[in-house]
C-alpha cells in the first residue's frame, strides 16, 4: 500500500497515528521508569500532545469506521492531529535550542521555588531534583530525544496535514459544501 492510499483512508491512517503516538510515548514512559531518565518540564510539556493525538484518532477512527460521519468532521480531526503533532515538533525544536544553548529555557525550566522565608526557601532548593532542560539526557549519533522528537512529530504532521487536505479535495470533488 502506498503513502498515496494510506492518505486516502481515514479508517488506517487514524489508527496509524495512534500507535504512533503511542509507541512515541511508550518510549518516552520506558526511558522514564525502566531506563531511570528523568524528563525535564520540556520533555514533560513534549508529551501532552500525543495524547491529544491519541484520543482525537481514536474519536476520528471512531468516526471514520462509523456509519456516516458529520460533513467535514474527519477533515477537522485530521487537521487537529496535524496541528497537535506540529505543535509538539515546536516544543521539540524549543527544546534542542535549549539543549543547544541556542536560547534560554523558561522559567519552568529550573524548577518551582515558592517560599515564605529563607529558611523554607533552603529547604525547598535543598530537597528538589531539577531536571535541567539545558541538559542533553540521551543522545544518539549527537541528536537528543528531543531532536529525534522533533523530526517524528514533524514527520507525522506533515502525513495528518496531507490527510487532511487530501480529504478536503475529494470533499470538494464530490460537491461538498466548502470543500
Amino acid at each position: 500500500m502506498t503513502l498515496s492510499q494510506i492518505l486516502d483512508r481515514p479508517d488506517l491512517l487514524f489508527p496509524l497515528l495512534v500507535a504512533a503516538s503511542s509507541l512515541i510515548l511508550g518510549v518516552a514512559f520506558a526511558f522514564q521508569y525502566i531506563g531511570g531518565l528523568e524528563p525535564c518540564v520540556l520533555c514533560m510539556w513534549q508529551r501532552y500532545p500525543y495524547g491529544a493525538v491519541i484520543i482525537l484518532g481514536l474519536l476520528g477512527n471512531g468516526m471514520a469506521r462509523g456509519p456516516s460521519p458529520p460533513p467535514g468532521a474527519l477533515i477537522i480531526v485530521m487537521g487537529l492531529c496535524a496541528f497537535a503533532l506540529f505543535t509538539d515538533s515546536a516544543i521539540a525544536g524549543f527544546h534542542v535550542g535549549v539543549e543547544e544553548k541556542w536560547w534560554q529555557g523558561s522559567a519552568a525550566c529550573v524548577g518551582p521555588t515558592v517560599a515564605d522565608s529563607i529558611e523554607a526557601l533552603r529547604a525547598q532548593l535543598l530537597a528538589l531534583k531539577v531536571v535541567r532542560c539545558d541538559q542533553v539526557a540521551w543522545s544518539l549519533g549527537g541528536i537528543s530525544m528531543a531532536g529525534y522528537n522533533m523530526a517524528a512529530a514533524a514527520g507525522l504532521g506533515t502525513v495528518a496535514s496531507l490527510a487532511a487536505w487530501r480529504m478536503s479535495l475529494l470533499r470538494a470533488a464530490q460537491g461538498g459544501p466548502h470543500g
